[in-house]
């Protein structure tokens, strides 16, 4: 903690922020009394600082006496944003705390206070000690990281709409929740004044600008990744006892279990935690959700989870081959770190299929989506949309669209929703205003310059055309295995699911001809792509991974 300069110190008196949505709860003084079993009560000037944005391994301050200032930092010479302002009661902090990744915002003294200061390394231990009292926390740290994202605190990426790259790191710090600003050079004059200010050419744009001061150059995602302290280094050993490989809601369960079990245990993931889950707006039929949750919160919890019980994370980590050596396995990844293990747990899930139609080469980088998440809503609020697919993907992101966007047209190719749709989103959809359904129809062309502005719908029974104005297309039109790379070590179907069981002649119906290897989730032949169901696969294969280190004397 660091006390600012007497200028810096004259924080304006703000009132209080109202909790309108838990982001901002109050403690009882029970949940306080507990609290204070882990920290140490301090008091401090107005002017002091909590704790500054890019910190990691920060505490936890429950606010005792006077107030505290929640600040967006800016460039240099520009004025700190007030998020919130927090009084007795409250409790000062970020997602981050619970991860030991770098916090997104500042806090500062605005008077004199009396804090209670709850260390890193004692305040996962704390929050576990009362169910209620950590559901509160981590609630509200979810909620907050939501309203940072939604302010544009955090990063600041600079660059052109048109730009793959650009779209690159955007969709890196959506998909890992990660706070930010996105300024685009193609409209705002100010991006390109800060570009100019640092000294940078086109040809290194986009540009990472982090804390106001550090400027990273088209930095690749596993970059990125490390300055804000999403890719934990694992500890050195010969060997973990379980590798997962993929992060979304099966390898997420198979992380928890494992080092619930006491089995050091590595996740690596090519882009995100959460997988496919991670990008719906709404899971509405998990079990013990009844009001639904959101897959990027499913994994932030489901992350805070692991890491409690001791689970690494590789984040990016992509697997490129996965061997048998010295009696134990190797996943190599893409930037040359090995990993070795010995038993595996695939968990990568699948990709989202490509739409082949005329213009997506052109447009695809600017225009077409994957996911519909807050990151993508934001992007196309007031404007009208196109969702393709008839899945229970599809039905999400056109309810989710249709919050803010002008019009949302759902096209697909049968005309019954009800197909492959569950039926409480398919009678949601046709009593929605906004979106407007196209049945037995496809995309067959998309229009625009620089970016999308028209797609082509052409009615499967009578060929008529129709154009639709378009400034977003959000293709969910099924999906296909992450398996190529494992083509050649593991068993594989006609489709490229991996094979186990009595298909693969494996013991048991999770492991792979490969003993030691499992198979859970949608990337297993035969399984049944939900939600909980991944969930439960990841759970079990883990058991029999455990069984496994017992017969081979590891355990």
């Amino acid at each position: 903690m660091s006390t600012t300069s007497s200028s810096e110190s004259e924080l304006e008196d703000l009132p209080e922020t109202p909790d309108t949505t838990g982001a901002y709860p109050r403690l009882t003084d029970d949940q306080i009394m507990l609290l204070s079993r882990y920290g140490e009560r301090k008091r401090l000037p107005g002017g002091t600082m909590l704790f500054c944005e890019g910190d990691r391994e920060c505490g936890l301050f429950v606010l005792l006496d006077g107030k505290v200032q929640v600040l967006q930092e800016n460039d240099p010479g520009e004025e700190s944003r007030v998020i919130a302002v927090h009084g007795p009661g409250r409790f000062v902090g970020d997602l981050s705390m619970l991860t030991g990744q770098a916090v997104y915002v500042t806090a500062v003294a605005q008077t004199d206070v009396e804090v209670l200061e709850i260390p890193y390394g004692r305040l996962k231990e704390a929050v576990t000690q009362d169910q209620s009292l950590g559901d509160l926390i981590l609630r509200a740290f979810i909620l907050r990281r939501n309203i940072h994202a939604n302010l544009g605190a955090g990063l600041r990426i600079i660059g052109s709409r048109y730009s793959a790259d650009t779209r690159r790191l955007r969709d890196f710090a959506s998909r890992n929740r990660v706070p930010y600003r996105w300024d685009d050079l193609e409209e705002d004059p100010d991006a390109e004044a800060s570009v100019r200010a640092f000294g940078i050419s086109p040809d290194q744009t986009p540009v990472v600008i982090w804390k106001g001061q550090v400027v990273l150059r088209n930095p690749s995602s596993a970059e990125l990744a490390q300055l804000l302290g999403l890719r934990s280094e694992a500890p050195p050993r010969d060997a973990y006892d379980v590798v997962v490989v993929g992060a979304g809601p099966a390898g997420l369960a198979a992380a928890v279990t494992a080092a619930s079990e006491g089995l050091s245990t590595v996740v690596v993931d090519a882009i995100a935690t959460g997988g496919q889950a991670g990008t719906s707006s709404q899971i509405e039929n998990y079990l013990g959700f009844p009001a639904g949750i959101s897959g990027g919160e499913l994994a932030d919890r489901a992350v805070v989870q692991a890491r409690k019980f001791g689970a690494t994370f590789t984040i990016p980590g992509e697997a490129r081959s996965l061997d048998r050596i010295n009696g134990h396995f190797v996943v190599r990844l893409s930037d040359g770190i090995e990993v070795e293990a010995h038993t595996v747990v695939l968990a990568t899930g699948v990709r989202y299929r490509r739409l082949e139609v005329t213009g997506i080469d052109q447009l695809e980088g600017p225009s077409v989506y994957y996911a519909a998440t807050e990151f993508e809503a934001r992007i196309c609020h007031g404007d009208p949309v196109t969702v393709v697919g008839g899945g229970n993907s599809a039905g999400q992101a056109a309810l989710f669209l249709a919050r803010n966007a002008a019009e949302v047209n759902l096209v697909v190719r049968h005309d019954d929703l009800e197909r492959d749709m569950s039926r409480y989103l398919a009678e949601r959809i046709t009593e929605a205003p906004r979106v407007r359904v196209w049945r037995n129809s496809e995309v067959c062309e998309l229009r625009g310059d620089l970016a999308l502005e028209e797609v082509i719908v052409q009615d499967l029974q009578t060929d008529e055309r129709r154009t639709l104005d378009t400034t977003a297309l959000f293709v969910l039109i099924g999906s296909e295995p992450h398996t190529r790379w494992l083509e050649g070590s593991i068993t594989l179907d006609d489709r490229g699911y991996v094979l186990t069981g009595a298909d693969a002649g494996g013991t048991n119906l999770f492991e792979t001809a490969s003993l030691g290897v499992f198979a859970v989730g949608d990337v297993r032949s035969g399984s049944v792509k939900r939600v909980a169901s991944a969930v439960g696969e990841g759970a079990v294969a883990v058991r029999l991974a455990y069984e496994h280190l017992v017969r081979a004397g590891q355990r």
